[in-house]
């Protein structure tokens, strides 16, 4: 009979469960993990990884273009078939042979089916054939079973056969018309990502009032003004009102208010729905340990699981709803399996006042306050912290710096007529960056150095003897500690 019992558990073989459940089995753990889908998750196949090599051509093209020199030897436009195969690749065809040798290759036991919480440290798995096989687990449960695209309930739009993030990335075909609702950062570098590839008409309608609305103002402004001059068509502050497709075959029609409330309407071969996230938690049985499905699961800074007594369960990744971004969830992932290690070992108190320190390999506590993002639009919109109204409304004493990026040797280098911007919050009390946000080519490439120095805490007077390296993009520190005054 197969091993049934484990001291780890993990429901969900995304980035968030492979990283608990390999560090778990670091710490000399046995771990199993359960997935009744493709192991590696949504990033690898319908999110992230997808999303960016299907605007990573258009980057390129565009790169050599502002290049004098180079945009002469660019001839022909970009090969949508070449950039749609080259995603297939990425994905591996959709086939997860290499993720689960990777599994083998950390000893983590996979077992396929969907995976139900049956009680406390109890997890039944329903395999395709039907059977149940029930796993036990010594020390803990970890459920990382992200999220599903939300579907508004608009009328007409669930028969309209909308895309989410999943179809659209996986699409062998590019629609000469494409509505999209939604501004965040899905829905923009989607937009973009299929005027690259030959869509003629791309429409967004943003319920809000600018495009990526988390960002500081500038970015939105400068990612509109973008758009404007591809040809993608903005409506802001447009609250769809219903969605009518008459058959499969046939165009998809959206009516929509605008911002004064005058109705308008726009028709395109598909509606791509990218309006935010809700948890994978419906079906996973925590209503057998008394929490409520389909809710978030709240979590302290170790992720475990507030409500549920015990100290057994733990939640990581976006299922939590702390913070949504792969790159965060494979971080609380790491916390997460570390923190149960020592738990297991009795290195870590178990009760809720035994609370590990911040910053410490127990503590998630980046999510608090230096979650770095890229959206990689063209131009990129990186940040990291806070913005300038998220300082001041935290009650922070503090100072916005900007700096035209045009204006750096580097940049210009880079691309002949470079535009892009830089912005720095500093917490005057401390004399700490507490946020930063930069767009321009490449702007995602620079945004770890800021997120270390938040993280790190570094005075701006020790900030200044990082001398960065000319003529390099990295001279906006350089720059902005200058405007800063020292």
């Amino acid at each position: 009979m197969a091993e049934t019992l484990f001291d780890v558990i993990v429901i969900g073989a995304g980035p968030t469960g492979e990283n608990v459940a390999d560090r778990a089995v670091k710490g000399g753990l046995t771990a199993v993990i359960v997935e009744s889908n493709l192991v590696g998750g949504e990033c690898s196949y319908a999110a992230c990884i997808p999303s960016k090599v299907l605007l990573r051509s258009s980057a390129a093209l565009e790169a050599a273009r502002n290049v004098e020199g180079a945009k002469q030897a660019v001839s022909g436009s970009l090969d949508a078939s070449a950039v749609l195969a080259r995603r297939t690749r990425f994905t591996s065809s959709w086939h997860d042979d290499s993720q689960v040798e990777w599994l083998k290759g950390a000893k983590v036991t996979l077992v396929r089916g969907q995976g139900r919480l049956a009680g406390e440290r109890m997890v039944d798995v329903r395999a395709g054939d039907g059977s149940v096989t029930r796993l036990s687990a010594r020390h803990a449960v970890a459920i990382c079973t992200g999220t599903d695209p939300l579907l508004p309930p608009i009328p007409g739009l669930a028969e309209a056969l909308p895309w989410t993030n999943r179809e659209a990335t996986r699409a062998d075909r590019v629609p000469p018309r494409l509505a999209i609702i939604g501004g965040g950062p899905v829905a923009c570098e989607l937009a973009q990502a299929f005027h690259s590839l030959g869509t003629r008409e791309v429409t967004l309608l943003d319920r809000g009032g600018r495009l990526l609305e988390r960002f500081e103002p500038f970015v939105s402004d400068t990612i509109a003004a973008k758009f404007g001059v591809l040809g993608i068509s903005i409506h802001a502050a447009a609250n769809v009102m219903k969605v009518q497709r008459l058959s499969a075959k046939m165009p998809v029609k959206i009516w929509f208010e605008g911002p004064d409330s005058v109705p308008a309407s726009v028709e395109a071969d598909e509606i791509l729905v990218a309006t935010g996230r809700v948890p994978n938690t419906k079906d996973i049985g925590i209503d057998t340990v008394s929490l409520q499905p389909g809710n978030w699961l709240e979590v302290d800074d170790t992720c475990r699981v507030k409500s549920v007594s015990g100290g057994w369960l733990y939640a990581a990744g976006d299922v939590n709803h702390r913070v949504l971004l792969t790159h965060m969830g494979k971080y609380q992932a790491r916390v997460c399996g570390d923190a149960i290690v020592a738990r297991a070992k009795g290195d870590l108190g178990a009760n809720s006042d035994d609370a590990p320190k911040p910053w410490t390999r127990f503590a998630a506590t980046a999510d608090h306050s230096a979650v770095p993002q890229v959206v990689f639009t063209d131009p990129e919109a990186a940040a990291v912290g806070l913005t300038e109204a998220q300082a001041k409304e935290a009650g922070l004493h503090i100072r916005a710096v900007e700096y035209d990026m045009s204006h750096i040797s580097g940049t210009q280098i880079v691309a002949d007529g470079y535009q892009g911007h830089a912005k720095m919050i500093v917490d005057q009390d401390r004399r700490v960056i507490v946020g930063a946000t930069l767009i321009g080519q490449d702007a995602g490439e620079l945004i770890h150095a800021f997120t270390i120095a938040i993280v790190g805490q570094v005075p701006l007077d020790r900030l200044w003897h990082a001398v960065p390296s000319f003529p390099t993009m990295s001279e906006i520190w350089l720059r902005l500690l200058e405007s800063y005054g020292l």
